[in-house]
């Protein structure tokens, strides 16, 4: 049924799904709720100001000052994290799309590994429920590893918003944050978005563009850990949502950019489906998403590498990328879609 083009579902669609739409609307609505509205910020004010309840925002506030560093010194650990990525909702989440995750490779569990997630996409969905839920059971997939995924470190700042992060067993995407977890005994696998906010704002038709070529931080640290690389590639992520047109050059990628620059993240103007219809909202489409862990890379330790270590890592990662993506584009992907590295 359609009202002023807007498409709206039919009421008889079965509740199974309707839980499904719930559950990646709760994610979308959380995230831009915390980051795009400040909600949780203005919350804090309100019960400082406001309620007979001050004092409990004191205590918080003093907790996160206490706690500031814990992004950077491998995340929250024990109970919380195992209870938080086994929610029922992450299997909702994954059924949404659906998303599943596959595995070429095994993984050694006295190795540490460095994974570049790509492409970004508008909040690397596939990203996220692979590696900071059970919504693929990432720890039957891969028994004995421990993912983390790495987010900005603002994100740990936001008050309340922070905590999920921390229960999803995510961490900063900083040098020290990431050296900290490659350099444990073993069993470490740090999922990066090497492409971060600025890929996100690349939408153009018929191609995926990464923003990799001159990204070579994360290749370094591997090298300095002895940490493998780990290419890994979610087909699908660039179209779960409609993105408003911003050619290099035009009015509205000056405007990103400029945004990008001086506040860390990048304004994409996106369109989704809504909870009740299919093409007005915030809601990602239902579109499916594959996430392929690539073959790893084995990286020998390097205290001190040359650019020279750097460059010719890089390669051989970009060449694996570039491998992974002919292979499984035609499966999982689409063949009429070009891979660009930028």
């Amino acid at each position: 049924m359609k009202i002023l083009g807007i498409e709206f579902s039919p009421l008889s669609i079965p509740k199974t799904r309707r839980w499904e739409t719930l559950a990646v609307f709760f994610w979308m609505a959380t995230f831009m709720f915390s980051t795009v509205f400040m909600g949780p910020v203005f919350i804090m004010i309100y019960i400082l100001f406001y309620t007979n309840y001050w004092y409990l925002g004191i205590l918080y506030l003093c907790w996160i000052v206490v706690d500031v560093k814990t992004c950077n010194r491998g995340g929250r650990k024990g109970w919380l994290p195992k209870f938080v990525r086994h929610w029922n909702l992450w299997n909702h989440f994954a059924n949404f799309f659906p998303i599943k995750m596959v595995k070429t490779a095994e993984l050694d569990r006295n190795r540490n590994y460095l994974v570049g997630s790509h492409p970004h996409g508008v909040l690397s969905a596939g990203a996220y429920c692979s590696f900071a839920t059970e919504g693929t059971n990432f720890s039957k997939v891969f028994p004995g590893m421990i993912p983390h995924l790495l987010t900005l470190q603002e994100m740990f700042f936001i008050p309340l918003f922070r905590e999920l992060w921390y229960a999803t067993q995510a961490c900063a995407a900083t040098k020290d944050g990431m050296e900290y977890l490659l350099t444990q005994p073993g069993g470490q696998v740090v999922v990066l978005v090497p492409g971060g906010a600025q890929e996100s704002l690349n939408c153009d038709k018929g191609e995926v563009r990464l923003i990799l070529k001159q990204r070579k931080g994360f290749i370094k640290l591997a090298l300095r850990c002895g940490a493998d690389l780990l290419p890994s590639f979610t087909f699908g992520e660039s179209s779960i949502y409609d993105k408003l047109p911003n050619p290099e050059g035009s009015f509205v990628r000056k405007v990103q950019d400029k945004i990008q620059s001086v506040f860390g993240f990048a304004p994409v103007f996106f369109l989704g489906r809504g909870i009740f219809n299919y093409n007005l909202g915030i809601v990602p489409h239902r579109r499916p998403l594959t996430v392929v862990l690539g073959t790893p890379i084995h990286v020998e330790r390097n205290t001190k590498p040359t650019q020279e270590d750097i460059d010719e890592m890089h390669r051989k990662y970009m060449e694996s990328l570039v491998r992974l993506y002919e292979e499984y584009n035609p499966i999982h992907g689409d063949p009429s879609v070009q891979l660009i590295l930028t």
